[in-house]
């Protein structure tokens, strides 16, 4: 069975790929920082609010993300950026009142 390659979201979504990382560079999370680079999307929220771009960079959890998850308040220079992290891995990106971004070609 062959592995869906997912895309880079740095190629999607170069703006915010910058703001998140030097958001997380401000909060001293510089391993998040560098990883966030090569972060993937794999999976919208969908939740279709108009407000809301928020994505998996992994395959949602049943549940809650459990033992070693944290979540990352940043605070970019326009909306809201939070992370759910688990064991160092970005896992989820939430995306709120952040300047239009374009829908992904599926």
């Amino acid at each position: 069975m062959s592995r869906i390659e997912r895309p880079l979201v740095r190629e999607l979504f170069p703006d915010l790929v910058t703001d998140l990382i030097a958001c997380l560079g401000e909060e001293g999370e510089e391993d998040l920082a560098v990883s966030a680079q090569d972060i993937r999307l794999y999976e919208e929220c969908g939740c279709d609010d108009d407000f809301c771009r928020s994505f998996y960079t992994a395959e949602r959890p049943d549940g809650a993300y459990g033992l070693g998850h944290r979540c990352v308040p940043l605070l970019p220079p326009r909306g809201d950026l939070i992370l759910d992290v688990v064991e160092g891995r970005i896992m989820y990106v939430e995306v709120l009142h952040y300047p239009k971004l374009p829908r992904p070609v599926s």
